[in-house]
């Protein structure tokens, strides 16, 4: 691998199959944990049960509350062909932007069960749709579209998992403390709390909640050769005024997952507390407010592991990943986690 830490193609790897997680570890806390310390460059090999042991005991936690929504809609065009929309994001009180595999064009209208249908208002360059939803001729807000898509939507499974989403995967691709609905993809170092240990760390340690709803953007490798050429998607988060205090501390912090540290350090550099996030943290942009952070192992060529890479820099962190594979950690959303002191 290249060790140039602007070139893409540092951030590459090959991943064997098998050790792509397509389902969760049972219980959620057996899953495996890499401990790596930075101060001491000590790499220790452990099970997510013992997480708490590892936190440094002046540390407050972050979390991330969003709750993953059912954005995955099977539906008809008038024609009677098949259509497969993904929700990826609200952008205002009606418009809804989605993917859609199908042909469609301005005004095309989807069908769904319940008197759901869809009218497309947009198309944009990227492969994403604008759309409209209305129920029974009514144009339907977000948050009124979000009960009946719980009714008839499916999981949105990442597409690396290759199966149909299940009655498990329900409660299994959401957090315990999972609140503020609006993702289309976990948080997934979250993943591995049950609610014991989850309860169990917050009476521990000092604590807080962030909100970004993760988008399907989140999967969008970097395709450029220079990284900084990557237009970074934006996800919407909010930030309640509990959780500012303690962001306006100098309390160290341990972020829980990828999400919860990009919401902490947009909030450090713009000192907004909603609204839109695309901050692209790598080894030339280092975190400046999150102190540590969990974490799961991620796609190669993906803003998720070039973040990884702002904590360790990138030889670490091509040295990390490469132990994981050796040790067969399971990779991915349902896959095993990382801690980095």
């Amino acid at each position: 691998m290249s060790a140039n830490v602007l070139l893409t193609s540092s951030y590459d790897f090959i991943l064997p199959k098998e050790l792509i997680a397509t389902h969760p570890a049972n219980p959620r806390d057996s899953a495996k944990l890499l401990v790596y310390n930075r101060a001491t460059d000590e790499i220790l090999h452990v099970k997510f049960s013992d997480f708490e042991k590892f936190i440094p005991k002046d540390c407050a936690l972050i979390f991330n509350d969003t709750k993953v929504i059912k954005a995955r809609l099977f539906g008809k065009k008038k024609s009677g062909g098949n259509i497969e929309l993904l929700i990826n994001r609200a952008l205002n009180a009606h418009d809804v932007n989605v993917y859609i595999r199908g042909k469609v064009k301005i005004g095309s209208e989807i069908f769904f069960t319940n008197d759901l249908v869809a009218i497309v208002k947009e198309l944009h360059e990227e492969g994403s749709r604008v759309v409209n939803f209305y129920q029974n001729g009514n144009l339907l807000r977000f948050e009124e579209l979000l009960p009946i898509i719980d009714k008839i939507g499916h999981v949105p499974l990442p597409p690396y998992i290759q199966r149909d989403d299940n009655k498990d995967d329900e409660s299994e691709y959401q957090s315990v403390f999972a609140k503020e609905e609006g993702a289309v993809a976990a948080p997934t170092a979250s993943l591995h709390f049950t609610k014991e240990q989850h309860e169990r760390v917050c009476n521990k340690f000092a604590h807080a909640y962030v909100t970004l709803h993760v988008g399907s953007g989140t999967f969008k490798p970097v395709e450029c050769e220079i990284i900084t050429e990557h237009p970074m998607h934006s996800e919407y988060f909010d930030i309640s005024d509990e959780a500012k205090k303690l962001l306006d501390s100098q309390t160290p912090l341990l972020s829980i997952g990828t999400t919860s540290t990009r919401t902490v350090e947009f909030y450090a550099r713009k000192k907004i507390q909603s609204g839109e996030a695309n901050l692209f943290l790598y080894p030339e942009n280092k975190p400046i407010r999150v102190n540590h952070i969990l974490t799961n192992f991620h796609l190669p060529k993906s803003t998720l592991l070039m973040l990884v890479a702002s904590f360790t820099g990138l030889e670490k962190a091509q040295e990390l990943y490469k132990t994981a594979i050796e040790e067969e950690y399971r990779f991915y959303s349902y896959g095993d986690a990382m801690l980095i002191l």
